[in-house]
Protein backbone atom coordinates (compact mmCIF):
# COMPACT_ATOMS: atom_id res chain seq x y z
CA UNK A 1 0.00 0.00 0.00
CA UNK A 2 1.16 3.44 -0.72
CA UNK A 3 -0.24 6.75 -0.21
CA UNK A 4 -0.83 10.00 -1.59
CA UNK A 5 -0.70 13.46 0.45
CA UNK A 6 -2.76 16.08 -0.85
CA UNK A 7 -2.58 19.48 0.97
CA UNK A 8 -5.22 22.19 0.22
CA UNK A 9 -4.80 25.78 0.30
CA UNK A 10 -6.22 29.42 1.37
CA UNK A 11 -9.99 29.63 1.70
CA UNK A 12 -9.64 26.10 3.99
CA UNK A 13 -9.23 27.94 7.38
CA UNK A 14 -11.69 27.99 9.93
CA UNK A 15 -11.51 29.05 13.48
CA UNK A 16 -10.87 26.01 15.84
CA UNK A 17 -9.13 24.29 12.71
CA UNK A 18 -7.19 21.30 14.69
CA UNK A 19 -7.91 21.68 17.56
CA UNK A 20 -9.56 18.42 18.36
CA UNK A 21 -6.30 17.02 17.04
CA UNK A 22 -3.67 18.86 18.72
CA UNK A 23 -5.58 18.40 22.16
CA UNK A 24 -5.41 14.54 21.24
CA UNK A 25 -1.74 14.43 20.20
CA UNK A 26 0.82 16.11 21.44
CA UNK A 27 3.37 15.55 18.03
CA UNK A 28 0.36 18.28 16.49
CA UNK A 29 0.65 20.79 19.46
CA UNK A 30 4.28 20.47 19.32
CA UNK A 31 4.39 21.45 16.34
CA UNK A 32 2.06 24.55 16.44
CA UNK A 33 4.35 25.64 19.22
CA UNK A 34 7.41 25.31 17.05
CA UNK A 35 5.90 27.59 14.52
CA UNK A 36 5.06 30.04 16.97
CA UNK A 37 8.88 29.94 18.24
CA UNK A 38 9.98 30.31 14.61
CA UNK A 39 7.95 33.07 13.44
CA UNK A 40 7.14 35.01 16.54
CA UNK A 41 3.42 35.43 15.79
CA UNK A 42 0.31 33.80 17.86
CA UNK A 43 -0.69 31.04 15.43
CA UNK A 44 -2.60 29.62 17.76
CA UNK A 45 -4.55 32.38 17.89
CA UNK A 46 -4.99 32.68 14.73
CA UNK A 47 -6.25 29.18 14.55
CA UNK A 48 -8.92 29.20 17.48
CA UNK A 49 -9.43 31.90 18.77
CA UNK A 50 -10.25 35.23 15.67
CA UNK A 51 -13.12 35.16 13.49
CA UNK A 52 -13.48 33.82 9.90
CA UNK A 53 -13.27 37.21 8.54
CA UNK A 54 -9.98 37.80 10.80
CA UNK A 55 -8.55 34.88 9.97
CA UNK A 56 -8.81 35.16 5.91
CA UNK A 57 -6.05 38.00 5.61
CA UNK A 58 -3.50 35.99 4.13
CA UNK A 59 -0.66 37.14 6.86
CA UNK A 60 -2.78 35.10 9.31
CA UNK A 61 -4.65 32.27 6.96
CA UNK A 62 -1.34 31.15 5.36
CA UNK A 63 0.53 30.20 8.69
CA UNK A 64 -2.87 28.88 10.14
CA UNK A 65 -3.21 26.36 7.20
CA UNK A 66 -0.12 24.92 6.69
CA UNK A 67 1.30 25.04 10.15
CA UNK A 68 -1.87 22.86 10.30
CA UNK A 69 -0.89 20.57 7.49
CA UNK A 70 2.56 20.05 8.90
CA UNK A 71 1.10 19.39 12.07
CA UNK A 72 -1.29 16.67 10.78
CA UNK A 73 1.38 15.31 8.43
CA UNK A 74 3.39 14.76 11.53
CA UNK A 75 0.20 12.95 13.10
CA UNK A 76 -0.06 10.53 10.53
CA UNK A 77 3.75 9.57 9.81
CA UNK A 78 3.70 8.50 13.84
CA UNK A 79 1.47 6.49 13.02
CA UNK A 80 3.55 5.06 10.41
CA UNK A 81 1.13 6.53 7.58
CA UNK A 82 4.18 8.32 5.42
CA UNK A 83 3.12 9.67 1.87
CA UNK A 84 4.89 8.21 -1.06
CA UNK A 85 3.19 11.19 -3.29
CA UNK A 86 2.45 14.46 -2.20
CA UNK A 87 0.79 17.32 -3.74
CA UNK A 88 -0.58 20.58 -2.65
CA UNK A 89 -3.54 23.18 -4.16
CA UNK A 90 -1.70 26.66 -4.18
CA UNK A 91 -0.56 27.25 -0.53
CA UNK A 92 -0.69 23.85 -0.05
CA UNK A 93 1.89 23.39 -2.29
CA UNK A 94 4.28 24.86 0.33
CA UNK A 95 3.29 22.00 3.13
CA UNK A 96 4.11 19.76 0.31
CA UNK A 97 7.44 21.25 -0.27
CA UNK A 98 8.19 20.35 3.37
CA UNK A 99 6.79 16.25 2.73
CA UNK A 100 9.07 15.95 -0.13
CA UNK A 101 12.15 17.11 1.24
CA UNK A 102 12.66 20.09 -0.74
CA UNK A 103 12.25 22.67 2.67
CA UNK A 104 12.44 22.19 6.70
CA UNK A 105 9.88 22.71 8.73
CA UNK A 106 11.77 26.11 9.76
CA UNK A 107 12.36 27.22 6.27
CA UNK A 108 8.87 26.49 5.16
CA UNK A 109 7.04 28.46 7.79
CA UNK A 110 9.64 31.35 7.70
CA UNK A 111 8.61 31.26 3.61
CA UNK A 112 5.15 31.28 4.37
CA UNK A 113 5.33 34.04 6.80
CA UNK A 114 7.13 36.57 4.11
CA UNK A 115 4.28 35.02 1.71
CA UNK A 116 1.13 36.09 3.65
CA UNK A 117 3.00 39.70 4.81
CA UNK A 118 3.79 40.53 0.67
CA UNK A 119 0.68 38.73 -0.53
CA UNK A 120 -1.32 40.98 2.05
CA UNK A 121 0.09 43.97 1.06
CA UNK A 122 -0.44 44.10 -2.35
CA UNK A 123 -4.37 42.84 -1.65
CA UNK A 124 -4.42 46.04 1.18
CA UNK A 125 -3.14 48.09 -1.85
CA UNK A 126 -5.27 47.22 -4.68
CA UNK A 127 -8.24 47.57 -2.05
CA UNK A 128 -7.33 51.08 -1.92
CA UNK A 129 -6.91 51.49 -5.39
CA UNK A 130 -10.41 50.65 -5.71
CA UNK A 131 -12.00 52.92 -3.18
CA UNK A 132 -11.79 50.26 -0.33
CA UNK A 133 -13.47 47.68 -2.30
CA UNK A 134 -11.64 44.36 -1.62
CA UNK A 135 -10.46 41.91 -4.36
CA UNK A 136 -10.98 38.08 -3.94
CA UNK A 137 -11.87 35.06 -6.01
CA UNK A 138 -15.17 33.17 -6.78
CA UNK A 139 -16.31 29.65 -7.29
CA UNK A 140 -18.72 28.98 -10.32
CA UNK A 141 -20.41 25.87 -10.30
CA UNK A 142 -22.20 25.12 -13.47
CA UNK A 143 -19.98 25.80 -16.68
CA UNK A 144 -16.78 24.09 -18.00
CA UNK A 145 -13.51 25.62 -17.41
CA UNK A 146 -13.33 26.37 -20.97
CA UNK A 147 -16.64 27.87 -20.86
CA UNK A 148 -15.70 30.42 -17.49
CA UNK A 149 -12.79 31.52 -19.76
CA UNK A 150 -14.60 32.35 -22.72
CA UNK A 151 -17.24 34.47 -20.55
CA UNK A 152 -14.56 36.20 -18.64
CA UNK A 153 -12.46 36.89 -21.54
CA UNK A 154 -12.73 40.72 -22.45
CA UNK A 155 -12.47 41.04 -18.08
CA UNK A 156 -9.04 39.09 -18.62
CA UNK A 157 -8.12 41.92 -21.33
CA UNK A 158 -9.11 44.41 -19.30
CA UNK A 159 -7.02 43.38 -16.59
CA UNK A 160 -9.75 43.08 -13.86
CA UNK A 161 -10.89 39.38 -13.63
CA UNK A 162 -9.68 36.04 -14.59
CA UNK A 163 -9.94 32.49 -14.68
CA UNK A 164 -7.73 31.16 -11.97
CA UNK A 165 -8.02 27.96 -10.26
CA UNK A 166 -9.13 24.88 -12.43
CA UNK A 167 -10.35 22.80 -9.37
CA UNK A 168 -12.73 20.35 -11.33
CA UNK A 169 -14.60 19.58 -14.11
CA UNK A 170 -18.00 21.16 -12.37
CA UNK A 171 -16.09 24.13 -10.56
CA UNK A 172 -13.48 26.99 -11.62
CA UNK A 173 -12.56 30.03 -9.50
CA UNK A 174 -12.11 33.41 -11.03
CA UNK A 175 -9.61 36.18 -9.19
CA UNK A 176 -10.28 39.96 -9.90
CA UNK A 177 -11.07 43.20 -8.29
CA UNK A 178 -14.46 43.85 -6.64
CA UNK A 179 -15.65 45.56 -9.79
CA UNK A 180 -14.13 42.53 -11.79
CA UNK A 181 -15.58 39.77 -9.51
CA UNK A 182 -19.36 41.92 -9.90
CA UNK A 183 -19.12 41.79 -13.27
CA UNK A 184 -17.89 38.49 -13.90
CA UNK A 185 -20.97 36.86 -11.67
CA UNK A 186 -23.38 38.71 -14.28
CA UNK A 187 -21.45 37.36 -17.30
CA UNK A 188 -21.15 34.04 -15.85
CA UNK A 189 -25.04 33.64 -14.76
CA UNK A 190 -25.52 34.83 -18.18
CA UNK A 191 -23.73 31.90 -19.31
CA UNK A 192 -25.90 29.62 -17.08
CA UNK A 193 -23.55 29.40 -14.38
CA UNK A 194 -25.94 27.94 -11.34
CA UNK A 195 -23.37 29.32 -8.23
CA UNK A 196 -21.05 32.08 -7.93
CA UNK A 197 -19.70 31.59 -4.21
CA UNK A 198 -17.43 34.09 -3.12
CA UNK A 199 -14.32 32.84 -1.21
CA UNK A 200 -12.82 33.12 1.87
CA UNK A 201 -9.37 34.69 0.87
CA UNK A 202 -8.33 38.23 1.29
CA UNK A 203 -7.03 38.43 -2.75
CA UNK A 204 -7.18 37.50 -6.58
CA UNK A 205 -4.70 34.87 -6.44
CA UNK A 206 -3.16 33.16 -9.58
CA UNK A 207 -3.93 35.83 -11.64
CA UNK A 208 -1.42 38.62 -12.97
CA UNK A 209 -3.35 41.04 -10.43
CA UNK A 210 -0.46 39.54 -8.08
CA UNK A 211 2.80 40.05 -10.31
CA UNK A 212 3.62 42.63 -7.83
CA UNK A 213 4.14 39.95 -4.86
CA UNK A 214 5.56 37.65 -7.18
CA UNK A 215 8.29 40.01 -8.14
CA UNK A 216 9.30 40.70 -4.31
CA UNK A 217 8.69 36.96 -3.30
CA UNK A 218 11.58 35.92 -6.10
CA UNK A 219 13.81 38.48 -4.07
CA UNK A 220 13.23 36.57 -0.79
CA UNK A 221 14.09 33.03 -2.64
CA UNK A 222 17.43 34.57 -4.46
CA UNK A 223 19.82 32.73 -1.39
CA UNK A 224 17.53 30.30 -0.04
CA UNK A 225 18.17 26.63 -1.27
CA UNK A 226 15.43 24.45 -2.54
CA UNK A 227 16.68 20.47 -2.25
CA UNK A 228 15.75 17.92 -4.65
CA UNK A 229 12.43 16.32 -3.98
CA UNK A 230 13.15 13.07 -1.76
CA UNK A 231 9.46 11.76 -2.94
CA UNK A 232 7.43 12.23 -5.89
CA UNK A 233 5.79 15.85 -5.76
CA UNK A 234 3.70 17.04 -8.53
CA UNK A 235 3.09 20.83 -9.11
CA UNK A 236 0.04 22.42 -9.38
CA UNK A 237 1.18 25.34 -11.95
CA UNK A 238 2.25 22.79 -14.31
CA UNK A 239 0.54 19.60 -13.67
CA UNK A 240 3.48 17.71 -13.89
CA UNK A 241 6.30 16.11 -11.52
CA UNK A 242 9.01 18.41 -10.15
CA UNK A 243 12.19 16.71 -10.60
CA UNK A 244 14.74 19.34 -9.21
CA UNK A 245 14.57 22.39 -6.55
CA UNK A 246 15.54 24.59 -9.04
CA UNK A 247 12.45 23.81 -10.68
CA UNK A 248 10.69 24.38 -7.32
CA UNK A 249 11.57 27.35 -6.35
CA UNK A 250 10.71 28.44 -9.80
CA UNK A 251 7.11 27.58 -10.05
CA UNK A 252 6.97 28.86 -6.20
CA UNK A 253 7.34 32.23 -8.13
CA UNK A 254 4.64 31.52 -11.21
CA UNK A 255 2.21 30.65 -8.01
CA UNK A 256 1.44 34.20 -7.71
CA UNK A 257 0.00 34.75 -11.40
CA UNK A 258 0.02 31.30 -12.59
CA UNK A 259 -3.62 28.89 -12.66
CA UNK A 260 -4.12 26.13 -10.53
CA UNK A 261 -4.03 23.49 -12.65
CA UNK A 262 -6.12 20.43 -10.77
CA UNK A 263 -8.74 19.38 -12.76
CA UNK A 264 -8.03 17.67 -16.15
CA UNK A 265 -6.19 14.30 -17.47
CA UNK A 266 -2.73 16.41 -18.28
CA UNK A 267 -3.31 18.59 -14.72
CA UNK A 268 -2.20 17.31 -11.37
CA UNK A 269 -4.98 14.70 -9.65
CA UNK A 270 -4.97 13.44 -13.53
CA UNK A 271 -0.71 12.90 -13.18
CA UNK A 272 -1.47 11.26 -9.20
CA UNK A 273 -3.83 8.40 -11.24
CA UNK A 274 -2.14 7.84 -14.06
CA UNK A 275 1.32 7.34 -11.35
CA UNK A 276 -1.03 4.98 -9.63
CA UNK A 277 -2.63 2.99 -12.00
CA UNK A 278 0.82 2.48 -14.15
CA UNK A 279 2.59 2.11 -10.68
CA UNK A 280 0.75 0.30 -7.70
CA UNK A 281 -2.48 -1.58 -9.13
CA UNK A 282 -5.15 0.54 -7.28
CA UNK A 283 -3.49 -0.18 -3.85
CA UNK A 284 -2.96 3.21 -2.96
CA UNK A 285 -4.08 5.33 0.06
CA UNK A 286 -5.29 9.51 -0.79
CA UNK A 287 -4.98 11.60 2.26
CA UNK A 288 -6.69 15.55 2.65
CA UNK A 289 -3.58 16.19 4.78
CA UNK A 290 -4.96 19.66 6.27
CA UNK A 291 -8.53 21.73 7.50
CA UNK A 292 -11.60 21.08 5.96
CA UNK A 293 -12.94 18.36 3.07
CA UNK A 294 -12.44 20.71 0.14
CA UNK A 295 -9.87 18.67 -1.71
CA UNK A 296 -11.69 15.47 -0.88
CA UNK A 297 -14.65 17.06 -3.24
CA UNK A 298 -12.75 18.42 -5.77
CA UNK A 299 -11.42 14.49 -5.95
CA UNK A 300 -15.06 12.67 -6.04
CA UNK A 301 -15.84 15.17 -8.69
CA UNK A 302 -12.55 14.40 -10.88
CA UNK A 303 -13.75 11.97 -13.63
CA UNK A 304 -10.70 10.27 -13.30
CA UNK A 305 -10.58 9.71 -9.49
CA UNK A 306 -12.60 5.85 -10.42
CA UNK A 307 -13.40 4.08 -7.01
CA UNK A 308 -10.42 5.46 -5.11
CA UNK A 309 -11.68 7.76 -2.41
CA UNK A 310 -9.78 11.01 -0.89
CA UNK A 311 -9.61 10.29 3.47
CA UNK A 312 -9.78 14.00 4.86
CA UNK A 313 -7.99 13.73 7.87
CA UNK A 314 -9.76 14.07 11.17
CA UNK A 315 -9.90 11.93 14.72
CA UNK A 316 -12.86 9.58 13.09
CA UNK A 317 -10.35 9.04 10.39
CA UNK A 318 -7.84 8.19 12.40
CA UNK A 319 -9.66 5.88 14.32
CA UNK A 320 -10.34 7.92 17.81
Amino acid sequence: MKNVFLFPGQGAQKKGMLLDICEKYSVAMDTVKEAEKITGEQISKYMWEIEDAELARSDRSQLAITTSEIALMRVLESKGITADVCAGFSLGEFAALCCAGILTFEETIKLVQKRGIIMQKVCDKLALESGGKQPGMAAVIGLTPEQITEAVKDLAKDGIAFAANLNSPKQTVISGTFDGLSKAEALCTQAGARRFITLKVAGPFHSPLMQEAGTEFARELELLNFKDPSKKLFSNVTGKEVTSGKEAKELAVKHFTNPVRWTSEEAEIGKLIGFEKADCKDNWSIFEVGPGTVLSGLWRDSTFAGNIGCKSVNLEMLGE
